[in-house]
């Protein structure tokens, strides 16, 4: 086995292979999921729990990329961890994990000794159990890990338990003292362990032992626990004391009475925390009402019946089950006739039934006053309903389950069932379907239950239809699933269905409920707010809230968070289906016009307090109907757009898809700047993209114009400068045809800090001097300073330092008299960087300091790697490699969450560097190769002669003639893009000489 987690972590035989604790986090929830993808964001859950970084991402590809290389120079192929879109996963072999070995060994040790083989069951048991060396990953802290381990180690004690009870029936009493006494010690709340040790003492003629083990459990569970000891245990105790015991007597269930409990359905699959807490609150803190509820198909009645059979035998005197019918296409039942209906299966007379509702309450809590009984009142409409119910005796249970959180009901212990997890939903579609058939197809099983959102009801209907079409695959099912236009539909068998399910709990709720229920339908995200509703309802937002409340009380909506809510995904259908009903055509599109319009309205907003005043110009956003809502929104800031992200580009689509052409490209622009500098430029092409096409079919070259700009903007974060070059070409034409001065200016300096990057300076100059030309004497300082910074950051990467320098403080000084903070910290940045390419070391220092934390104030990860970056070649320079290598990893990080391709190959290019300076020749050399190959794909002749460089200066004391190759080529390159990091490389290759 080449992995273990029952004990301590171990990779290839030995612990300490993987050392870095959060490498170990990160492979431990792999291998406690293996075969699976585990998301990043269980990931990064499981790494920093609580407070993530804002790099979390980043750093858990770092993560991946380490343990990648541990597991190579194992011997493991290179594709043991592997990625997905949504996150990692680990693929090994079943007899690669010990935890897979283990489960298997035991399935073999069930299977034997269900068929008599108890031999065979034992040799299993104990092989499986051998593999055990501890707590499962024992020593990693995390609370997702060690939830996950938990379960293991409790399959273990179960696996335990299992062999003592085999081993017991094969006379090997005397055996397992040891052994049942240590694992008492270790678990002394454990009640089935402590009853084999006192077996096994009683086997062997101990009997005073064991009962010495008794009373020590039970002075335990009584000052820990509060409560003697379980029946069960109890009842041992009493056999050990009359001498009578017979193992065999042990191992017979006790059969249940037969009462009016539906039968516990076989496919009881899941819910194992919420049934082990219900059974110990009944069992040990005697809660006499429990409550569950949950959305429609959530399992709330199979659920209440599993926990009623299981406790079925402390309840001797009567096992109660009524249909309340609160949600069905029945009238509910009075609680009149509800008491009639429990008092007949009492056994007591029609003629004895009184007239009364009082006068019934008052006989069925005289019936139930000396009985231990046990009362399932399924399917409530109400606390109302309910109340005259719910017996008074002090040794009855009541389980109520309802679709509404029944909160007028004075006592009882609520518990709201979710979905299911994956593992769980994945088990119960094998237990319908057929487990044989969820092994061959674990991907489509998994993608089956996704798409039946986890839910208990809609698993159980796709289960029937694979069971009932044997020639289907389920990767069949998983595709009809993924292309149905009426995903709802699939999930029906006979007369039920997910869809009935909804509708009898839409039909119980208001008509404001109702109305707000179809419209949230049109919301294309996966959460939202309590203001979004307020907008789509045309309510204030008091109003909102209680129709909020309403819908959550009836589990048609999830409250995630105060004042944040989301749907199901089958319920979100269910309402798409309501709104998108023909009747209803008129208020679809007024709703997605009032959706439309206050996402703008915020965005626009916001991007109003976060732009610039020169690119505020192109923000065309009108003042939106719902002000009330917007201003309460725009405190947010940022972090709106960051949390919307997936929401705003979907509302996009949907603009363009239902005709809105100004939502559509005003939205998309209003996004802009969060987009770009959150390195979210997948989401700026897809929406500035939509917008121009939007533009361009409805004639609209205003639109044309600005969608082209910023769209050129996402090009040249990706390095792809010809393209942004053509775009703003474009755009530039537009503009000038439209009159449009200030928009001719800002396209000017763009097309010039491309042309710029694109190793064109001279170009980019007079583009810039264009700019300038026309910026002079307008009397606009913010488009000045804008422009001043492009040009600066031009000039120094041309190596024409005295004249950065002048227009860099020129640039300050206007940043400053227009109090611009974003602008401001661009300044401080570039002086720095400007003052360190010309020598002035600590004044460079000082001002690269400023720089950073005012970028890191101002969320601008691109700049803060910039500044990053600078530092570190300072430290390299100063000869501390060290601490250059750690600040540009930290640029790196930042760099690649902006999405900037060229800086990512700039950072790597200067790890490489001072790697090398470390002495580490071979992996600077591998690195600096593998930018050479980025940048080459990129078209980024800058960064391809700095991996030139470096490749060379790694190789010229190992391979003088392959050093000068490549420095040949980099000096080519140098020359084209008119680099000053040329004349070093002419100094070099003269020292070859």
């Amino acid at each position: 086995m080449r992995f273990g987690i029952l004990g301590p972590l171990r990779v290839g035989g030995g612990e300490a292979t993987v050392t870095a604790g959060r490498d170990r986090v990160v492979l431990a929830m792999l291998l406690l999921r293996a075969g699976r993808v585990v998301s990043s964001e269980e990931l990064v859950d499981a790494v920093w729990e609580e407070r993530p970084p804002a790099t979390a991402r980043a750093q858990l590809q770092i993560c991946v990329s380490r343990l990648r290389q541990r597991l190579a120079a194992l011997g493991l192929p290179p594709e043991t961890i592997v990625t997905d879109p949504v996150g990692y996963g680990i693929r090994i072999e079943p007899a690669d994990l010990d935890a897979e070995v283990f489960a298997r060994g035991v399935e073999g040790a069930r299977a034997a000794a269900a068929a008599g083989r108890p031999t065979e069951a034992r040799r299993h048991y104990r092989s499986a159990l051998a593999l055990w060396s501890g707590p499962a990953l024992g020593g990693i802290a995390s609370r997702s890990v060690r939830r996950r381990a938990q379960a293991l180690d409790e399959q273990r004690l179960a696996a335990l338990e299992e062999c003592v009870d085999v081993e017991l029936r094969l006379r090997q009493a005397g055996d397992l003292i040891d052994e049942l006494t240590e694992s008492v010690e270790a678990n002394p709340l454990r009640e089935r362990l402590r009853g084999q040790l006192m077996l096994a003492l009683s086997a062997v003629g101990r009997q005073a032992d064991a009962l010495a083990v008794y009373r020590e459990g039970r002075r335990l569970y009584v000052e820990e626990l509060g409560i003697e000891p379980g029946a069960a245990l109890q009842e041992l105790h009493q056999r050990v004391l009359a001498g009578d015991l017979a193992l065999t007597d042990a191992e017979s269930p006790p059969v249940a009475p037969v009462r009016a409990l539906p039968r516990a359905i076989s496919d009881f699959t899941g819910r194992q925390q919420t049934t082990a807490r219900l059974v110990k609150e009944i069992e040990e803190d005697n809660a006499r009402i429990q409550l569950i509820d949950g959305m429609a198909g959530s399992g709330k009645t199979t659920l209440a019946v599993h926990v009623a059979t299981a406790l079925a035998d402390r309840y001797p005197d009567a096992h109660l089950f009524i249909d309340l019918h609160g949600h069905s296409e029945r009238t509910p039942l009075t609680p009149a006739a509800a008491v009639a209906t429990l008092l007949r299966q009492l056994g007591v007379p029609p003629e004895r039934v009184p007239l009364d509702l009082d006068d019934r309450v008052a006989l069925w809590r005289s019936e139930l006053a000396a009985r231990r009984a046990l009362v399932v009142l399924d399917n409530a409409a109400s606390a109302d309903q309910v109340a005259p119910l719910m017996p008074t005796g002090p040794d009855c249970l009541t389980i109520i389950t309802s679709r509404r959180r029944l909160v007028g009901l004075d006592e009882g212990r609520p518990s709201s069932l979710s979905v299911l997890d994956e593992d769980e939903a994945v088990e119960l579609l094998g237990r319908v379907a057929g487990v044989d058939r969820v092994v061959a197809e674990p991907e489509a099983a998994e993608e089956v239950v996704r798409r039946c959102g986890y839910l208990p009801l809609a698993i159980r209907l796709a289960g029937a239809r694979l069971a009932h079409r044997q020639h289907w695959r389920i990767a069949d099912l998983a595709e009809r699933l993924a292309v149905g236009r009426d995903l709802l539909a699939e999930f029906a068998a006979g007369e039920r269905s997910v869809g009935q399910a909804f509708g009898l709990s839409y039909a119980q709720v208001t008509a404001p409920a109702q109305r707000l229920f179809r419209l949230l339908g049109l919301h294309p995200g996966v959460r939202f707010d309590n203001r979004v509703a307020a907008a789509l309802a045309e309510l204030p937002l008091p109003e909102t809230q209680d129709v909020l409340d309403e819908l959550v009380d009836a589990h048609l909506a999830e409250e995630v968070e105060p004042g944040g809510y989301r749907l199901h995904d089958l319920i979100r259908g269910y309402a798409r289906m309501l709104v998108a009903e023909p009747d209803r055509a008129d208020e679809r599109r007024a709703g997605l016009e009032r959706l439309l319009d206050y996402h703008l309205g915020v965005a626009g907003a916001i991007a109003w307090t976060i732009e610039s005043a020169g690119s505020r110009r192109s923000l065309r956003v009108g003042e939106p109907e719902r002000t009330d809502l917007v201003a309460a929104t725009v405190a947010q800031g940022r972090t709106w757009f960051d949390d919307n992200l997936a929401t705003l580009t979907a509302l996009v689509r949907l603009a363009e898809t239902e005709d809105f052409p100004r939502h559509c490209w005003q939205l998309a622009r209003a996004c802009w700047r969060a987009n770009f500098d959150g390195g979210h430029l997948d989401e700026l092409v897809e929406t500035h993209t939509i917008g121009l096409r939007v533009g361009e079919a409805s004639s609209d070259d205003v639109a044309r114009a600005v969608m082209l700009n910023y769209l050129s903007s996402a090009y040249y974060r990706l390095a792809r400068f010809p393209e942004a070059i053509r775009l703003m070409e474009v755009a530039l034409d537009l503009r000038r045809r439209l009159g449009l001065r200030s928009e001719v200016r800002s396209t000017l300096w763009n097309l010039g800090s491309s042309y710029a990057a694109n190793g064109d300076y001279r170009q980019g100059m007079e583009s810039f001097d264009a700019a300038l030309a026309m910026t002079r004497g307008s009397g606009e300082l913010g488009e000045l300073a804008n422009l001043l910074n492009n040009m600066s950051f031009a000039l120094l990467g041309w190596g024409r330092y005295q004249e950065a320098l002048r227009l860099s403080r020129h640039h300050l000084l206007v940043a400053r008299q227009v109090d611009d903070v974003p602008q401001t910290a661009k300044a401080i940045g570039h002086l720095g960087m400007i003052r360190h390419r010309m020598g002035d070391v600590a004044p460079a220092r000082r001002l690269l300091r400023a720089a950073l934390d005012l970028k890191r104030k101002l969320a601008s990860r691109y700049g803060e790697g910039e500044a990053l970056n600078e530092l570190g070649m300072i430290e390299r320079e100063a000869g501390r490699p060290e601490q250059a290598a750690a600040l540009h990893r930290e640029a790196l990080v930042a760099i690649s969450v902006a999405g900037d391709r060229i800086g990512q190959c700039a950072s790597r290019n200067l790890l490489a560097r001072a790697i090398l300076d470390q002495g580490d020749a071979a992996s600077a050399l591998d690195l600096h190769r593998r930018v050479l190959q980025d940048a080459t794909r990129l078209g980024a002749r800058y960064e391809q002669a700095r991996a030139l460089d470096g490749i060379a200066r790694c190789l010229r004391d190992t391979d003088p003639a392959a050093a000068r190759s490549h420095w040949t080529r980099a000096l080519a390159l140098f020359r084209q893009v008119e680099s000053p990091d040329r004349h070093e490389v002419e100094r070099l290759l003269a020292e070859l000489d």
